[in-house]
């Protein structure tokens, strides 16, 4: 039997493939949990025009997303830490603080697409990577210096 995947399935396939499983697996759970839809003509076509909607939303969240990276190439944020003797900086800073600075500046970022493998623990400028979109990133410099 010929079925519309809505969800991703483990060991079926992934959301809008057109897969063929058992009629028992595909009347007794896959349609009836709403995962799947026969894949009947008016289906095909229902699912066609969804794609085509997808696609054009996903490259204007593209073309927004693309606009603010090139915003924020331009960014330098400035975080003060306290340090000790020899510049040993106390304390860390995170992309939560790095998220507040950028909202000073008036850029609403969230603070999980800011990309730090681990917080900045030394004085200096970091070139800090902000995944926006899937497809896009934008990088942003932060220096911090002593308080």
């Amino acid at each position: 039997m010929k079925i519309i995947l809505k969800k991703d399935i483990e060991k079926v396939g992934r959301a809008g493939e057109i897969v063929d499983v058992k009629p028992g697996f595909a009347r007794n759970y896959l349609i009836p949990s709403g995962n799947a839809v026969l894949a009947t003509k008016g289906n095909l076509k229902v699912y066609e025009m969804e794609q085509k909607r997808a696609e054009q939303r996903l490259s204007q969240e593209k073309v927004v997303s693309q606009a603010l990276a090139d915003k924020l190439a331009q960014v330098s944020v400035t975080a003060t830490v306290q340090v000790g003797e020899e510049d040993k900086v106390f304390g860390a800073v995170t992309s939560q603080e790095i998220a507040g600075l950028l909202a000073e500046q008036g850029f609403d970022i969230d603070r999980r697409k800011i990309v730090l493998d681990e917080p900045l623990k030394a004085l200096g400028v970091y070139d800090v990577p902000i995944k926006i979109h899937p497809e896009v990133t934008a990088t942003i410099k932060v220096w911090v210096v002593r308080d």
